[in-house]
């Protein structure tokens, strides 16, 4: 049992998850959750909720090197598909970062930066990790203050480190219900045709 309700345990594999096909297909695939979700839906965007200085989390501190008290700079976007929010997601860098390092982190706006990582040749992904976030995971309070997710519900996430020049930031993508509904409703429409 965790002993840290706000730290997740990350895991290798999507198998410790105990997560359905569908789920352990999206999580597990390491191609852009941008372009895939593009494929799902008539309009995508992403809506930047925040972008600036904070606080690293309890759960990245120690991938990105870094103290427990450090501040990060971070990006927090939800990845909509017809409106609806489908993902939340999160990235730190670390505040040494500069603009050579990851040149159009600071412009991105409502930009997706999984555009901007897959396109470049510099930047390689490394391993990712799986978790099913629990209700008092800071993300998750996050999520649940945006209306997205009921008290006390969980959610499956999935993170990388991806290494530009000598610098790294962390991307963490955090699964929300109203994927799995999109997902539902376009097998269904699959069916039907």
């Amino acid at each position: 049992m965790n002993k840290h309700p706000s730290v997740a345990r990350w895991f290798a594999h999507t198998n410790a998850l105990q997560c359905d096909a569908l789920m352990r297909d999206w999580l597990s695939n390491r191609d852009s959750l941008t372009a895939r979700l593009q494929a799902q839906c008539e309009v995508f965007r992403v809506q930047r909720l925040f972008q600036g200085r904070a606080m690293v989390l309890p759960d990245e501190y120690r991938v990105l090197n870094l103290a427990r008290t450090e501040k990060v700079t971070a990006r927090e976007v939800l990845l909509r598909c017809d409106e609806q929010a489908v993902v939340y997601a999160h990235t730190v860098l670390p505040l040494n970062a500069n603009a050579s390092q990851w040149p159009l982190f600071a412009s991105l706006g409502n930009r997706s930066l999984g555009t901007t990582l897959f396109s470049d040749p510099l930047v390689e992904r490394g391993q990712m990790q799986y978790a099913r976030l629990r209700a008092s995971h800071p993300l998750m309070r996050r999520v649940r203050q945006l209306g997205l997710v009921d008290a006390g519900e969980t959610c499956y996430a999935r993170r990388s480190l991806f290494r530009r020049k000598s610098s790294c930031l962390l991307v963490t993508e955090v699964f929300l219900p109203q994927l799995r509904e999109i997902l539902g409703a376009n097998e269904l429409n699959r069916t039907n045709e």
